[in-house]
């Protein structure tokens, strides 16, 4: 096990840990867990380079870092679904399209093909990491618009987004990978 890899499961072992700090009824174990929150999503940086750079790049941290990135994001999706600070639909649209995109990588590897990461994974999940955050803190709760929008409001809808825009680029920008898989068996 390379140091990569140890950094990617020390950020799926804080997942629990953050989601009972956040459930906790507590303004103190809050910002614990809005800080555990940010250490996970910096360790997807961390083990990133430190695989580059150190030439640990390996299948179990290809396969590995991107589940780790799911889980922290989904965790978070379900507590603001249960507090009521997303709805379902919104989070439904944003787990769908991890679904469609996982499922789209599963039926190019079937053919032999490697999906790599596209600029639009990326910045869905710089901003949904971002948004997350935004819906953590007591800024959240800032009125925008009165009556109809709060600042976890309009962080839900950059969120979908960007959520939608990056799927559909992905299914795009790969639609050869799905026409040569539609008449298979």
């Amino acid at each position: 096990m390379n140091a990569a890899n140890i950094i990617t499961l020390i950020r799926i072992a804080l997942v629990p840990v953050f989601m009972l700090c956040f459930m906790a009824d507590s303004p103190l174990l809050s910002y614990a867990a809005l800080l555990l929150f940010i250490v996970a999503s910096a360790t997807d940086g961390v083990d990133g380079y430190v695989a580059r750079k150190y030439n640990q790049v390996t299948n179990f941290g290809k396969f590995i870092d991107p589940l780790a990135d799911k889980l922290l994001i989904t965790s978070a999706i379900l507590i603001f679904v249960s507090v009521g600070r997303i709805s379902p639909w919104a989070a439904m649209i944003i787990l769908s399209r991890e679904f469609a995109v996982t499922s789209l990588r599963v039926v190019a590897i079937s053919e032999g093909i490697v999906i790599q990461a596209l600029w639009s994974g990326k910045i869905k999940t710089v901003v949904q990491i971002a948004s997350i955050i935004i819906m953590m803190t007591p800024f959240a709760h800032i009125v925008l618009i009165k009556g109809f929008m709060t600042i976890n409001d309009l962080a839900v809808w950059i969120m979908v987004a960007v959520t939608v825009w990056s799927g559909i680029d992905y299914i795009v920008r790969n639609r050869k990978v799905l026409s040569r898989s539609v008449g298979k068996k």
